[in-house]
């Protein structure tokens, strides 16, 4: 497919590991600038010797557009160059590279006449909620390094599996943001023939959408882990879109957000393919295997496994009936079998199939009143 020409901006990517490498080569590949900063010597060294990455995307070579860089965070000077950060660092881990990057950033904004940030555009493609604080990145990145940037910052979700992206398989994602204008440079840094790009104004959502839909492919690699097939998988998805719809209404999100890429696409893919990581866990609980080994094992990060604390939290503090969920946490953390809370899920009394909550957006509220909004 020939490229779309498009403005040429330098790019500084944190994270190299399968989603964030994979985004620097379709980067680099749309003749972008890609800066990849990682915390590993033997993959910066490996990309800028050879252009091919030791652990992900082993037979890929890399376009020399990419220069990785680190395991020390990159200089005032450098950052000050740099039209977009993009960060790919699982949700676990945000707050302290954000930490980390806070003086940084303080002197490399630079803000339009009505005080909001012009530059440099501000990406997060990780997908989920922090454990200990129950915060999603939107607010993660508020208390972190300023709600200015929380308010510019876009949000990039969907289907999109990496090694697809890889191969430039036909994918389609959301790019969201408070800030419809960030939104669409984002989109637009992104946009190609393969790889096509849709614009919202609701973070939140997207945000919620990309973290819970982790949590129902665990549930999704279960049930064929103890297999079953599928009628089963096809209900089991059908319900989770229930309950991510009403969670993400109680905490103040748009409901139709829930049918976008980044809803029910996001959720088809994850709970459809043994490609997920999170899929492979809950195959391997469905097995019978204990999920430290598992975790030992798997080679990467399955976000839906820390996602799933933050996710009950949250169920708990909304006052949300969401049964599928918690039936992961307590697969994970509460030493339940996975038969036994398939069970207990098909054993529930009748109810009625649709079913919102009507005291909605106290949390939506007090996550924009932190942004000033």
């Amino acid at each position: 497919m020939e490229h779309i020409q498009c403005d040429k901006k330098k790019v500084c990517i944190f994270g190299s590991g399968n989603f964030g490498s994979c985004l620097a080569d379709h980067l680099a590949d749309a003749v972008h600038d890609v800066l990849l900063w990682s915390r590993d010597t033997e993959v910066i060294e490996a990309l800028n010797s050879t252009h091919m990455h030791p652990y992900c995307h082993k037979d890929h070579v890399f376009p020399e557009g990419i220069r990785a860089v680190g395991p020390e965070m990159l200089s005032t000077e450098a950052l000050r160059e740099m039209d977009v950060l993009l960060f790919a660092v699982p949700t676990e881990g945000l707050r302290e590279t954000l930490t980390k990057l806070k003086p940084t950033i303080d002197q490399i904004l630079k803000f339009d006449e009505d005080g909001e940030v012009k530059s440099p555009v501000f990406i997060f493609v990780n997908k989920g909620i922090e454990s200990k604080s129950n915060a999603l990145t939107l607010e993660i990145v508020a208390e972190a390094v300023g709600k200015e940037v929380a308010r510019a910052a876009a949000f990039l979700s969907g289907p999109s599996f990496a090694t697809e992206i890889i191969r430039r398989q036909p994918t389609n994602v959301s790019v969201s943001s408070l800030s419809q204008s960030h939104a669409q440079q984002a989109a637009d840094l992104f946009h190609q023939p393969w790889f096509r790009c849709y614009t919202g104004t609701d973070p939140i959502g997207v945000e919620l959408a990309g973290a819970l839909k982790n949590v129902y492919a665990i549930a999704a690699g279960c049930a064929e882990g103890l297999g079953y097939e599928n009628n089963t998988r096809a209900g089991l998805v059908t319900r989770a879109l229930a309950e991510m719809s009403r969670i993400g209404t109680a905490y103040g999100a748009n409901p139709l957000t829930f049918l976008t890429l980044a809803g029910v696409g996001d959720l088809f893919l994850t709970c459809s393919s043994k490609t997920s990581r999170n899929f492979t866990v809950g195959y391997r609980l469905g097995k019978g295997e204990k999920l430290d080994d598992i975790l030992r094992t798997l080679g990467s990060v399955a976000e839906g496994v820390a996602t799933a604390k933050g996710a009950k939290m949250m169920i708990d503090k909304l006052g949300i009936n969401a049964p599928i969920a918690q039936g992961v946490y307590g697969v994970l953390y509460e030493g339940v079998e996975a038969e036994a809370q398939a069970r207990w899920l098909m054993e529930r009394p009748a109810v009625a199939e649709i079913d919102l909550s009507c005291d909605v957006g106290i949390a939506a509220k007090e996550l924009l009143a932190k942004l000033g909004l």
